[in-house]
């Protein structure tokens, strides 16, 4: 079996969210400076780098990252690779080789060329879901989705898709670095910290080939 590590690695580099702060890592205590250790501080959004979404983070409703099940964030899931499509829609869905009673569902696309080629600007033209595909989702039963950007959404259609996956209890991971990993099934282990009352939280995340 191997291992795969889908998460970005988070730098004062990262590219975040338009709006978002910078990443700030600051070494406060040095052992080179006569100090006993090595002490660094950070400063992020809680949506950086490879991270879930809670419910609260669009619906406001206090159920927040601590809450989220770790039965929903391990456990098999499918890696969909969608290299020709632009928005991921219903359509592209019905079409697509998805293994019946999928649970988890991550989707491998043309984003995950700018983690390979190592992008370091804000793309507004990633690959996201649209509202009918979200509500497909929904309707199939699925518990966790993934992208390979820092959205499930497209630019600016964040509200809408968010609310529907976020309404039906679904977990949302983005972020992820998809870029070495093939089409199919993997067990997933995705651990986001548990920042009390956090609408997000940055994650590790893996996929161990089955």
């Amino acid at each position: 079996m191997r291992t795969y590590d889908i998460t970005l690695t988070i730098t004062p580099q990262s590219i975040v969210w338009p709006g978002d702060p910078p990443v700030i890592m600051e070494r406060t205590s040095s052992i080179a400076s006569g100090d006993n250790s090595n002490v660094s501080h950070i400063k992020m959004s809680c949506h950086t780098g490879t991270h879930v979404d809670a419910p609260d983070h669009f619906l406001n409703n206090g159920k927040t990252v601590e809450a989220l099940s770790l039965d929903l964030l391990v456990g098999r899931a499918y890696v969909l690779h969608l290299p020709d499509v632009n928005l991921i829609t219903a359509s592209v869905l019905m079409q697509a080789d998805i293994p019946p009673r999928t649970r988890r569902l991550l989707f491998k696309t043309r984003n995950s060329e700018y983690w390979e080629k190592g992008s370091s600007e804000f793309h507004t033209d990633f690959v996201g879901l649209s509202v009918d595909a979200a509500e497909l989702l929904v309707d199939r039963n699925v518990k966790l989705v993934g992208i390979d950007y820092l959205s499930i959404a497209p630019y600016k259609m964040g509200t809408p898709v968010h609310t529907i996956l976020l309404n039906a209890g679904m977990v949302v991971i983005e972020g992820l670095d998809l870029s070495q990993v093939s089409q199919g099934r993997y067990t997933l282990h995705c651990l986001p910290l548990k920042l009390g009352g956090a609408d997000g939280a940055p994650t590790r995340a893996i996929l161990v080939g089955v």
